[in-house]
């Protein structure tokens, strides 16, 4: 049995590191062509293969309301920063496609955002860092 205390503990100080690292690293994206909102979007777009993305599998990675997605989506078009398409295996979905605008934007942020967030893990050796990684997911997959 889980000791209650613990775990409160265990998870309040996991709530606030989280916190602290994403308000800190929200410093990122000062003075940056994207939000930290279109870069999340631009995330999940550029690792897919041809840089094109279904909006549900962006949904599922974004940490706000699928209404808001798509708002943010349709704002992210209109910028120029991606096209949206008709999903062709789903009448109701749509396929999101990084632009070139859109896919340069993401590198410069990535660059840099991706060594803010090795700086603040270097908190953390190596070790830690992998079983910081595999609590992470065992948490998730609960």
């Amino acid at each position: 049995m889980t000791d209650r205390k613990l775990a409160l503990e265990a998870w309040e100080g996991l709530f606030r590191a989280q916190h602290e690292l994403f308000t800190a690293m929200s410093a990122d994206f000062e003075n940056t062509p994207i939000t930290q909102s279109e870069y999340d979007v631009l995330l999940t777009v550029a690792r897919a293969p041809g840089m094109t993305a279904r909006l549900r599998d962006v949904t599922t990675n974004m940490l706000i309301s699928q209404p808001s997605v798509s708002r943010l989506v349709d704002r992210m078009v209109a910028r120029g920063l991606i096209t949206k398409g008709a999903d062709p295996e789903d009448g109701r979905g749509s396929i999101l496609t990084a632009t070139d605008a859109g896919a340069r934007s993401f590198r410069e942020v990535a660059t840099a955002h991706s060594r803010s967030i090795v700086e603040r893990m270097s908190a953390l050796d190596e070790e830690e860092l992998r079983h910081l990684r595999r609590l992470t997911e065992k948490l998730r997959a609960h």
